[in-house]
């Protein structure tokens, strides 16, 4: 940290992330404030010598107009709040680095992309799509996932989703599956939910839809936690490399921390408990110093080879399924930073695709085509005027200079008489800077544009079917029945019985007639035994990298485990479990009954770390029960046996040590490969790590909805 930057006194502030900096963050210690040791004043510097009392004429009378301090603290508190974007509107951030890997240049002369031995300060910001602010963040949705780089060549944003593929071809659809997506205009209900007649009437008429509706239909709809979960460009989008030759590029960020997922009962439950609960986690685990880390990867076609596949690249509703063309790593990015004000930094943060930089250029997609204008023309409403890019938080950290003068909220002196160029008055500056093969200014690459003005769609954009069938048939068992048990519980929600028969009848068993029939017979929607459709089939007839199941970390770095305790509990057990816990970079939390400590079996307080009421299974990967003298006062413990069975239920790996094994009689459960027992932590450790690394016991879950918890 920079020596000149006051040390707050303020709790909180002086985490481990908080050692962590970079270009960006330096800038942005110009605009920190800290209060430590200063007095109270108003706006305008006048030192306030009571701010408790508003100022009356008399002790008993009327406040008087003149209060100008009373004037200007409520007058400010109106004003605090600024638009909510209309998608995203609830999100959280933090910042980090990205550094690039060896050997880039042949994609691109993008400085960030091809200099290994930089690290570029950058700023993530992750969202759910539908809810506004004040919406959980367990829902089932698609989220967001947007990056901006602070290059020394100017900012870029990357805008992308945990979703590969979007709901509409073309931008000028946006609108109407928003319309549709949001609460229905003449209740506001349901918030941050897609269950309900409108959404469900749009995506059963628009085919297009339909391999999106399935993405979030599936356990994508319903990540465990940011730091484990995928982001997508969802475009393809161009690299140009030093030589001027183009490649089309797909975006991919891949976690370090493998991929997991919520069980929707589990989904529901946190809404209620910790709305919160996504931001705490990516805020905890940072503070922490367990940093999330992702690889940046894409995939690469080559100019020529454009119209080789049996979908059109064009088309954001599609994938390029790996087996025909393998993700290539290309570098990290490692998030190590908390922000210090969640209002100037996460919700001032300005995204949009069209800010890129040389080397980084767009495709004819028509719905990227669309963004490119609408983000801009969001952040001019929403942040009040032209000049929100000198907002501290979108500021660039390399120089910026150009005529573009006055406006709402300019906070620059500009020098000079000529606003406009060219001119001989100030000498011509700022000067264009013509392209180059590093540090150039930016070129739009030269394509080849003949056609007609034409309102209408390509027929290469046409198939609507055989992708999403391809992700549906490349799902695990399990994967495919929450799939149908997702689009059951949406569709119950539907109240006009018709728009649910057209989504069984016209969507799903189009996609997949084994998956029609399974939501058609809970849904009391007869399906044909046998289409007679003639289906047109992808050209990759199961893609591996779309399962959760490939995507299995390699260590249990930051995953929560729950460790019951309570009084008379084994010492050495809990000394064995923390210093794994400690060894594996996991989290272990001792949950005593009450906040207060409970005693040993050597009649020595332990520390609680929270509450079992309060700290609810939800919350946790996977839970250790811990021996003692004290069977019969948990077995009659209504909160720590709800504690087992609940996540029993939701397939996590229970450890059970000592005596507390008969609890796996006494509350009737079926023993399992996720169910250890032993008398010491340290025999089961092994095996409890590889369960915590696959994340859930997935053969569990045909009994464990039996479980009443």
């Amino acid at each position: 940290m920079d020596p000149k930057v006051k040390k707050s006194e303020l709790a909180g502030t002086d985490s481990l992330d908080k050692q962590n900096t970079n270009a960006k963050l330096q800038q942005l210690d110009e605009f920190r404030r800290d209060p430590t040791g200063e007095a109270l004043t108003t706006n305008h510097g006048v030192k306030i010598s009571d701010n408790q009392n508003s100022l009356k004429a008399g002790v008993r009378g009327s406040t008087l107009l003149e209060d100008f301090i009373l004037r200007e603290k409520i007058t400010h508190f109106d004003h605090e709040r600024i638009p909510e974007r209309i998608v995203h509107a609830r999100g959280v951030g933090a910042h980090g680095y990205f550094q690039a890997y060896e050997g880039n240049e042949k994609y691109t002369k993008a400085g960030f992309l091809t200099d290994p031995s930089v690290q570029t300060p950058l700023f993530v910001r992750f969202s759910t799509v539908q809810g506004p602010r004040g919406s959980s963040d367990t829902v089932r949705d698609i989220r967001g996932f947007a990056i901006k780089f602070y290059t020394q060549e100017g900012n870029y944003d990357m805008v992308c989703n945990n979703a590969p593929v979007f709901f509409v071809q073309d931008g000028i659809k946006f609108p109407d599956f928003v319309h549709a997506l949001k609460p229905e205009p003449h209740t506001e209900i349901p918030t941050a939910q897609s269950a309900h007649d409108t959404f469900w009437d749009f995506v059963s008429l628009v085919p297009e839809t339909a391999h999106a509706v399935m993405w979030a239909m599936s356990d994508r709809g319903i990540p465990r936690n940011f730091r484990s979960m995928q982001g997508f460009g969802v475009h393809t989008f161009r690299l140009i490399n030093a030589e001027g030759k183009g490649i089309f590029v797909k975006f991919h960020w891949t976690p370090k921390q493998g991929l997991t997922q919520l069980v929707w009962d589990e989904a529901q439950k946190i809404a209620g408990k910790d709305p919160d609960f996504h931001r705490r986690d990516l805020y905890d685990a940072i503070e922490d110093g367990n940093y999330p880390e992702w690889e940046l990867g894409i995939q690469v076609v080559n100019e020529e080879d454009e119209m080789s596949f049996d979908f059109d690249l064009l088309d954001p509703t599609k994938i390029i399924p790996e087996e025909l063309v393998p993700v290539i790593p290309i570098g990290k990015m490692v998030l190590n930073r908390n922000v210090d004000n969640f209002f100037a930094e996460t919700e001032q943060i300005a995204f949009c695709p069209g800010h890129i930089v040389p080397g980084i250029d767009f495709t004819n997609d028509p719905l990227l085509q669309a963004r490119l204008f609408s983000y801009t023309d969001t952040q001019l409403s929403r942040l009040g005027g032209p000049n929100f890019h000198q907002l501290p938080i979108n500021r660039a950290v390399c120089p910026f200079h150009n005529n573009q003068r006055d406006g709402m909220h300019q906070t620059f002196v500009h020098r000079g008489q000529a606003p406009y160029e060219p001119d001989s008055i100030d000498s011509n500056w700022p000067v264009e800077t013509p392209p180059a093969a590093q540090d150039g200014g930016f070129e739009s690459y030269q394509e080849r544009i003949d056609g007609n003005k034409i309102r209408a769609r390509s027929e290469s954009f046409n198939d609507h079917f055989s992708q999403t069938r391809l992700y549906y048939q490349s799902l695990a068992p399990h994967e495919q029945k929450h799939v149908v048990d997702a689009y059951v519980f949406e569709l119950s929600k539907v109240k006009r019985i018709h728009i649910r028969e057209r989504e069984v009848k016209e969507i799903l068993a189009n996609i997949d007639l084994d998956l029609a029939q399974q939501v058609g017979l809970k849904l009391g929607i007869e399906v044909p035994e046998n289409s007679d459709k003639d289906l047109k089939k992808s050209s990759v007839e199961k893609s591996a990298k779309i399962s959760f199941e490939a995507f299995i970390p390699k260590d249990i770095k930051a995953r929560k485990i729950a460790v019951l305790v309570h009084d008379n509990v084994n010492q050495a057990n809990v000394d064995a479990i923390q210093q794994w816990a400690k060894a594996e970079s996991a989290v272990a939390h001792i949950l005593t009954p009450t906040p207060g400590p409970v005693l040993n079996d050597k009649k020595m307080p332990l520390a609680s770390d929270g509450m079992q009421k309060g700290e609810p299974s939800v919350m946790y990967d996977a839970v250790v029960i811990v021996d003692g003298d004290n069977y019969d006062v948990v077995k009659m413990d209504g909160v720590a046996t709800h504690y087992i069975l609940e996540a029993y239920k939701h397939l996590k790996p229970i450890v059970f040590l000592g005596d507390k094994k008969n609890l796996l009689n006494d509350l009737q459960l079926v023993v399992d490969k996720g169910t250890l027992h032993d008398e010491g932590f340290n025999a089961v450790s092994d095996q409890f790590k590889e369960l915590i690394r696959n994340h859930r016991i997935w053969a569990r879950e045909a009994i464990a909805e039996g479980i009443p918890a």
